[in-house]
């Protein structure tokens, strides 16, 4: 296998409204030599959909999950089922450009690092969350993102950033390998910034493509999956922020955490 080949992986939960053009779209893209779908017990019809482009393309392989592993364990499933020297981790609602990939795993290779691209909406509006720095007001004033907040798009080719989305990252599998992977105690996408913060860690760059950009297609949630997530989220926020401090801010991080989460399932039940 060629040292610039690519494996990406996808990580699926009840997509079928974007896994179609998701996998057709990566199917074409230039680089790419092993496609890995990990399906998390999708109750929709994602399955059958990742069934029909695996007979239809000998480069995609799945792996069918009687449970939900979680974020973590489920990434780490698909990259252990690839063998190419470049790493993609995509999320199943990204639709990407042909020659996308190639690009990013470029800039990549230039500088060894972990890359991102530049997110829009369908009307391709930018997402805020390809762009994290490092917050003023630390964990407790956003949970959500542990200390991060979004930063605005500068001229750079590479722009300099403390974390990404993790809905387009592209890293050299030896890096990641030499990371550990993703912790698989991380139920939700999570997983992605505790993957930066032990890269940043170990003295590796994160930077988002300011030139390579990505529709991220936002599919529909129902109530019971808001819920559960709403949930989720902050029993993984709660263990990140415990493990990696300060201690002495977690009371009152913890209070931010838990006490937002009777409105979060309330806009839930709300929502149509």
């Amino acid at each position: 296998m060629s040292e610039l080949a690519i494996a990406v992986v996808v990580v699926c939960r009840d997509s079928e409204e974007a896994i179609d053009a998701c996998l057709a779209r990566l199917r074409a893209a230039e680089g790419v030599a092993e496609i890995r779908v990990v399906d998390c017990n999708s109750r929709d019809t994602t399955l059958a959909i990742v069934q029909r482009h695996a007979l239809a393309d000998a480069r995609l392989r799945f792996i069918a999950n009687p449970d939900d592993p979680g974020h973590g364990a489920a990434c780490n499933q698909g990259v252990a089922a690839c063998r190419a020297p470049w790493l993609v981790l995509l999320d199943p609602g990204c639709l990407v450009e042909p020659d996308a990939l190639m690009h990013l795993r470029d800039l990549a290779a230039r500088d060894n690092a972990m890359v991102g691209a530049d997110l829009v909406d369908e009307a391709g509006v930018r997402e805020p969350a390809a762009r994290l720095g490092v917050s003023r007001v630390g964990a407790c004033g956003n949970w959500r993102r542990l200390g991060l907040e979004p930063v605005g798009v500068t001229a750079e080719e590479l722009q300099d950033v403390a974390a990404l989305s993790g809905d387009v990252m592209v890293l050299p599998r030896a890096r990641f390998d030499a990371l550990g992977g993703f912790d698989p105690g991380y139920a939700t996408a999570l997983a992605n910034l505790d993957l930066c913060r032990r890269a940043r860690v170990a003295g590796m760059r994160i930077g988002c493509a300011n030139g390579v950009q990505t529709i991220r297609m936002r599919g529909q949630v129902t109530r019971m999956q808001q819920m559960v997530m709403a949930w989720c989220r902050r029993l993984d926020a709660s263990r990140y922020l415990w493990r990696n401090g300060p201690h002495s801010a977690l009371p009152i991080a913890w209070a931010c955490l838990w006490s937002s989460l009777p409105w979060a399932v309330m806009r839930a039940m709300l929502r149509r």
